[in-house]
């Protein structure tokens, strides 16, 4: 087997005007992310004349992230650049179950169960997981959790699950 890099030509989808493709795709998820923000804040108070409300923000970060999306997109369009590369969605899927998993544990079952569930499922999102490692690092990140927003912080927050505290 050779380890070298081929340099055959790479066959594209794109359009022959799109010199970086990368570039190019990145700058239009940018730019349809920008637009769902303005959409989701054009029901906001704020950014009329002088006033400023609730869509203040949303509307500035949101025609920001547009005209970086829109000048991304020249670059993908004007530059020589990178083809586009295979997306592993593994992690993204993993980190996204994680993070609904502890919305939904959080109030039933506590903070010591959500975090180190959530901790675990988020570990999944690689083949590279030592679970040994992860363990320990779950725990000692759920005990920090565990002392810092209850006691430190004085937030409210459950512990443990409802059916223990009764």
């Amino acid at each position: 087997m050779n380890d070298m890099p081929s340099h055959a030509p790479v066959e594209s989808i794109m359009p022959k005007w799109v010199r970086g493709p990368q570039d190019f795709i990145g700058g239009l998820a940018l730019m349809g992310i920008a637009l769902f923000a303005l959409w989701a804040s054009s029901d906001l108070q704020g950014m009329r004349g002088f006033s400023f409300g609730a869509g203040t923000a949303p509307r500035m970060f949101g025609f920001l992230l547009l005209g970086l999306g829109a000048a991304v997109t020249l670059v993908g369009i004007l530059t020589e650049g990178a083809h586009l590369a295979r997306y592993h969605w593994r992690g993204p899927l993993f980190v996204s179950l994680a993070i609904l998993s502890f919305a939904l544990t959080i109030r039933p079952m506590g903070m010591i169960f959500a975090a180190m569930t959530s901790f675990l499922i988020s570990a999944c999102g690689t083949a590279e997981t030592r679970w040994i490692e992860t363990l320990i690092v779950g725990a000692c990140l759920t005990a920090f959790c565990a002392l810092l927003f209850p006691y430190a912080l004085g937030l409210p927050l459950q512990l443990l699950p409802t059916f223990m505290i009764r």
